[in-house]
């Protein structure tokens, strides 16, 4: 049973410092807020109740400083219960954007790739045409879906996507369950990952 009533709306500020992302739900509450901590040379994000950021619910720890194929840990605030991990496919994300999600033992639980490489391409080439980049937002949404299991192939079992949406001045992202069934463990896994991933999406752009 989801913890969460979906879609849930991601979006923050492009010209921000530190990323701040207000996620909100279907009815328009916000449910979350994120923000990471600046100038640290490990990666340090803290996902609080909402804006006062008087109740931590998750954070996010990088396992090494500044590398590309590190492992970002999941907790639980205030139990420090580790729910599991994300890492990036290796060069298997260089074209298309892959990620590998961990439960505690290290075991394999999910997998999340782009759904169109092209579209980030795309993306990429036109936010450097002068004037008409500043669109590239409005209309290039890339997506990304989350699946059960490890074979890369095998997209039978898909749990959740997130979207980026038209938006100017701000990045938004629209996040949608595809399994209602979902566990809450498994729940805030794939979405913790597709927090950070969004982290990453925003330095590209």
């Amino acid at each position: 049973m989801s913890i969460y009533q979906y879609p849930l709306k991601l979006r923050f500020k492009l010209v921000a410092l530190a990323p701040r992302i207000i996620v909100t739900d279907a009815n328009g509450n916000e449910v979350l807020f994120i923000s990471q901590k600046v100038f640290k040379l490990k990666e340090d994000v803290r996902i609080y109740r909402d804006q006062s950021k008087q109740e931590e619910v998750f954070h996010i720890n990088a396992e090494q400083i500044l590398d590309f194929n590190t492992r970002y840990n999941f907790y639980q605030s205030g139990n420090e219960r580790h729910l599991g991990s994300v890492k990036a496919k290796g060069w298997r994300s260089i074209w298309r954007a892959t990620y590998n999600v961990d439960d505690p033992a290290g075991q394999q639980t999910h997998f999340i790739k782009e759904d169109n490489p092209w579209v980030k391409v795309l993306d990429v080439l036109f936010q450097e045409i002068p004037f008409l980049g500043i669109f590239a937002g409005y209309f290039l949404h890339p997506s990304y879906s989350a699946y059960r299991g490890g074979n890369y192939e095998d997209e039978s079992k898909p749990v959740m996507r997130i979207q980026k949406e038209p938006a100017f001045f701000e990045s938004s992202y629209s996040m949608e369950l595809l399994n209602p069934e979902i566990d809450p463990t498994e729940e805030a896994r794939v979405l913790l990952s597709f927090m950070l991933m969004v982290q990453f999406m925003r330095r590209r752009g």
